[in-house]
């Protein structure tokens, strides 16, 4: 039987639910109990019936015919076993045979423990509180098919609903970074997701236009150059989780639309930051996880601190079997040709020293480690060293092959930035697409005075990733980006459907 056929028989059964004087679509329920509540009173739950309880949830299995049948009710919790019998509920057991599963049900009854052993609820009524038009899917197997998965996050939540402790682990991961800020006299805020320049990042920005004052504006690429203004206003720490944007390819740690989390504090710089960086992701590891030693993609990743320190610069050379301190476009693009690597146009030696080192040297970066020693031409924003003229003062922290986090003691001589600027824009005219542009109001900020400040940004579903094992920044984003629907096969969920006993998707 195709969908549509299955959908017609489900949209006939409503008028089955209205001729018993049953609307199908309910305004409100009260619940009393949820299933692990239910589930977490053990012996306590006798053959006997017991304590009156009012739940609700969706059908995900239906057993039984005649004159008593099982079922299980799907909650945000968990699922609870109801039994139905027709001499202890009279009429109301009509709603138990119409019930079908994917419909939303009330059920209100007195527990007690079957004879196999489960906690069930006896039920005296059954409320209809939503009636499911279109069956669940892939035959009551729950979904498997990525694309659909993330198409369709509504149908994975109820089908795989190990996917749901996937977020509830992300809100308490963030939810400990906010308190770790917090604790600290950060102040959270928020800054413009439209902007007149975007900047703060190498990115391309996805572009708008607002009618009202006919002008082109950008979705942010990063709200760094906001925060730091924040900093020159005299808020000395400061934090925001953002929604960000990049006009980039997708792969697995790659989504146009992220979060990122970036936090400024006065008098402080990159060795400041490192430290707080540290205990920060410690922190928020240790409240989701209970531990520091990970379990990711098969292996144990190791964030107990101290974290080492690895030079970019050396890291590079040792792999390329030559020192590449020099920065010597020529031994850098040969290196870069040997490997088959091609650097980002317009983006020089930089551009290939990055590329070695994300081909060479990230992937072995497993266990939790600071990169340092990133030359003066790959990062505009930041301060040069104070010990080595040729690098500044900035650490990128990497995980399981990933960057997680960016970091600078932050440029804060006006002029100095102003011509780290003008070097950004003579990349542009070179071909960089990505490269940075001139904000001429951040000047005049930084004009007024910023003080020493060091600043962080962290990317969070990356870090998620690793907190759940998720191998893909897409499943533990809730709808990620993907092509367009239309014109896409797409095959019928069911092809038949059976009104007895049926294998729960959860």
């Amino acid at each position: 039987m195709s969908l549509s056929q299955l959908m017609d028989q489900r949209r006939a059964r409503i008028a089955e639910w209205r001729a018993i004087g049953v609307e199908p679509y309910a305004y409100r329920y009260d619940v009393t109990h949820h299933a692990t509540e239910i589930l977490g009173r053990g012996d306590a739950v006798t053959a006997e019936y017991g304590e009156q309880v009012r739940v609700a949830g969706r059908l995900v299995n239906k057993r039984g015919q005649g004159k008593a049948g099982f079922a299980h009710l799907l909650d945000s919790t968990g699922r609870v076993q109801v039994y139905a019998k027709s001499d202890l509920m009279g009429e109301q057991y009509r709603r138990f045979e119409l019930a079908q599963v994917g419909d939303w049900l009330g059920v209100e009854g007195a527990l007690f423990r079957t004879r196999t052993g489960e906690i069930t609820v006896r039920a005296d009524k059954i409320e209809l509180l939503a009636k499911s038009i279109r069956p669940l899917p892939e035959k009551w197997h729950g979904l498997t098919d990525p694309e659909t998965r993330f198409r369709q996050r509504y149908a994975d939540l109820f089908t795989n609903v190990d996917v749901r402790e996937i977020f509830r682990r992300r809100a308490r991961l963030t939810s400990g970074i906010r308190a770790f800020l917090d604790a600290r006299d950060y102040l959270e805020v928020e800054t413009p997701v439209l902007q007149p320049l975007y900047g703060g990042a190498f990115a391309r920005p996805f572009v708008t236009r607002h009618n009202a004052l006919d002008i082109d504006l950008y979705l942010r690429i990063s709200n760094e150059l906001y925060l730091k203004r924040l900093i020159v206003g005299g808020l000395d720490r400061v934090y925001e989780f953002s929604r960000d944007f990049r006009n980039e390819g997708m792969d697995r740690s790659h989504n146009p639309e992220f979060t990122l989390l970036e936090y400024y504090q006065a008098f402080a710089d990159i060795h400041d930051m490192m430290e707080l960086t540290q205990s920060l992701v410690c922190d928020a590891l240790q409240n989701a996880c209970g531990t520091l030693k990970i379990a990711y993609q098969g292996r144990e990743l190791d964030f107990t601190p101290p974290w080492p320190r690895v030079s970019m610069l050396d890291s590079v050379s040792e792999k390329v079997g030559e020192s590449v301190h020099a920065l010597d476009e020529a031994v850098l693009r040969r290196h870069c040709e040997k490997h088959g690597l091609r650097a980002r146009e317009g983006t020089g030696a930089g551009g290939m020293l990055d590329e070695l080192f994300s081909a060479l040297v990230q992937p072995e970066l497993q266990n939790a480690a600071f990169v340092v020693d990133f030359p003066v031409v790959t990062s505009p924003l930041a301060r040069v060293s104070r010990t080595n003229p040729a690098v500044v003062e900035r650490f990128e922290l990497f995980a399981a092959g990933m960057e997680l986090a960016n970091a600078f003691s932050e440029q804060n001589d006006p002029d100095a930035q102003q011509a780290a600027f003008e070097a950004q824009l003579e990349a542009k005219a070179r071909g960089d697409e990505e490269a940075q542009v001139m904000d001429d109001d951040y000047l005049r900020a930084l004009q007024y005075g910023m003080p020493p400040t060091g600043g962080v940004g962290i990317g969070i579903d990356r870090l998620v990733m690793l907190a759940t094992d998720s191998r893909s920044i897409r499943d533990v984003v809730l709808f990620p980006q993907l092509r367009p629907e239309e014109g896409r096969p797409v095959a019928d969920d069911r092809d038949e459907e059976p009104e007895g006993e049926g294998a729960s998707p959860a």
